[in-house]
């Protein structure tokens, strides 16, 4: 029989609509190889690679009456020029340019009739670059069964060979007799995998924390935090069809030496790169507050929902031990050291229990690539109740050496998280290469300064690389 979707992944297409369509994406940019690179070599390379990711040449088929959960089935009538397709810049395309084209391509949703992902190859970036835009559905990447197609594309070698292309046939599409019998013969097995509540979405939040637990790893504060009010925030504001979409590229080393320069002595073991890109964050968050006219006072506070990695027992399987972080960042602090010591106190409170995986440990992991630990944190953060926090900001260190496709070098990789109801941002970072990649997405209209937060994360590490010391209080 047909694999099933598993409950969090029925809900996730149950709850999509026209305005919030979950799937999540990465731009990838790449200097051309001396050979060149083309709409042709990119499907070559698609088309080769798919064999290790069958669910990519399948789509999903609901069951007669709803009654069960839909299932995978293979297109029969696949077409991989529907999926990879061609767009292109006026040369010399520049950064702008390309951020208003992904605005414009990642809202459209997925066709359903189709297997739910998309890959762009955008040609005429400036200084003989070209870029890759990918698109892949919540319910598609699982990070265990199937990886974003974003990693099975590169590779850690310039002249990796390609494998031969496999001869694939489809199977025959089940009936709806079959897929009946299917569920009937399901739910003899197991009663508690009907859902008689996928067509009106997942309405308790708890029973989609317990579904999380078995894909994304345990959810820490959850009942703490649905007690408190989120804080009011201009983040939160009604969502439309249009985008915003911001790429900022900075130094890893810069994050490196604020830590070095600000943790010494007593604070040494304390703070982690991943709490630098925090502070950095909201101090980006503080200035575009203030730019804005927002009242921005001691106690002000942004909620972050921050997923983590942490220990399991099989670290092959990167999503199962996604652990959901919450920590009010302090923007009504002044002191951009003292940011810095709270955010990382926060965070070690919640992940100390969790054994939580360095950045150098989760970069290094066999199997390990950002698009899918991505996809992971952007299946975490919609699985929650988005009364939990203001913003989801997810954080993957990546690999700290090249990657290529077909030979060409990738120099630079951005995210795009999807947008929640009433969550007007997103942020996704990756480190790689020497590089830290900020992928700010947002709704054009609650918006139209996206590009005033984005320099203000430029502004805000450098203030943290030039703050004095904090120092620690007594206790």
């Amino acid at each position: 029989m047909p694999e099933r979707l598993t409950s969090l992944d029925a809900s996730f297409l149950a709850l999509e609509d026209a305005v919030t369509p979950m799937h999540v994406g990465s731009v990838m940019v790449f200097d051309s190889p001396p050979g060149g690179f083309d709409y042709e070599a990119m499907v070559g390379l698609i088309a080769q690679r798919l064999a290790f990711v069958p669910r990519y040449r399948r789509r999903v088929r609901s069951v007669p009456g709803g009654i069960a959960n839909p299932v995978w089935v293979d297109d029969e009538h696949f077409d991989i020029g529907y999926h990879v397709r061609r767009s292109a810049l006026p040369r010399p395309g520049t950064d702008a340019q390309l951020e208003e084209l992904v605005a414009r391509i990642m809202p459209r949703p997925l066709d359903r009739h189709r297997p739910l992902w998309e890959v762009y190859l955008v040609e005429g970036l400036e200084h003989d670059r070209f870029a890759i835009l990918t698109k892949t559905h919540h319910a598609l990447v699982d990070g265990y069964n199937t990886v974003d197609i974003g990693q099975v594309i590169l590779d850690s070698a310039q002249d990796a060979e390609l494998a031969h292309q496999s001869l694939w046939r489809p199977m025959k599409e089940p009936t709806s007799t079959e897929l009946l019998v299917g569920a009937i013969a399901d739910s003899v097995r197991g009663p508690a995998q009907i859902v008689d509540t996928v067509r009106s979405g997942v309405s308790d939040v708890k029973a989609a924390a317990e579904r999380v637990t078995h894909v994304a790893g345990e959810v820490l504060s959850t009942v703490v935090r649905a007690s408190r009010s989120t804080p009011d925030s201009p983040l939160n504001a009604k969502v439309g069809r249009a985008r915003r979409y911001v790429m900022i590229g900075l130094d890893l080393e810069d994050h490196r030496r604020v830590r070095a320069r600000l943790t010494k002595g007593a604070f040494a073991d304390e703070v982690t790169v991943n709490d630098v890109v925090l502070a950095t964050i909201t101090g980006a968050f503080r200035s575009w507050l203030l730019t804005r006219g927002e009242a921005v006072h001691g106690a002000t506070t942004i909620s972050a929902m921050v997923p983590v990695r942490v220990h399991g027992e099989a670290d092959d399987a990167p999503g199962k031990e996604l652990t959901a972080c919450f920590v009010d960042l302090p923007v009504g602090e002044a002191r951009a050291a003292m940011r810095l010591h709270q955010i990382a106190f926060a965070m070690r409170q919640q992940v100390e229990g969790g054994r939580a995986v360095s950045a150098d440990a989760l970069a290094s992991l066999g199997g390990f690539a950002p698009p899918t630990m991505h996809s992971m944190g952007a299946r975490l953060a919609g699985a929650l109740s988005r009364r939990l926090y203001n913003v989801a900001i997810t954080n993957v260190p990546g690999p700290q050496r090249p990657l290529y496709a077909a030979g060409a070098p990738m120099v630079a990789t951005y995210p795009v998280m999807p947008l929640s109801p009433g969550q007007a941002l997103s942020i996704g970072l990756t480190s790689y290469d020497g590089g830290v990649y900020y992928g700010l997405y947002a709704d054009r209209e609650a918006f139209p300064d996206l590009d005033v937060l984005g320099h203000g994360i430029a502004d805000a590490l450098q203030e943290l690389l030039e703050a004095p010391r904090a120092r620690r209080r007594a206790t």
